[in-house]
């Protein structure tokens, strides 16, 4: 598994996946189980890999450069 989230894409996964996932505390009845959704961005944000991004051959991350 290659990271290839970078920095910024990372910040807005855990972002996302915190405001979706609050919805599970303030939405009421089953509705509140969509929150969870908030669970995906949030995995592959800490996690800094996405399996879409490999699946497409996408990289957010900075390539490495030689000196």
């Amino acid at each position: 598994m290659q990271i290839n989230v970078g920095s910024a894409d990372r910040t807005a996964r855990v972002l996302a996946g915190l405001a979706i996932l609050s919805l599970f505390f303030f939405l009421e009845g089953s509705a509140r189980y969509w929150g969870l959704v908030g669970l995906l961005p949030l995995a592959t944000g800490l996690l800094r890999f996405c399996p879409a991004y490999a699946l497409f051959g996408i990289s957010t991350c900075p390539t490495d450069r030689v000196p």
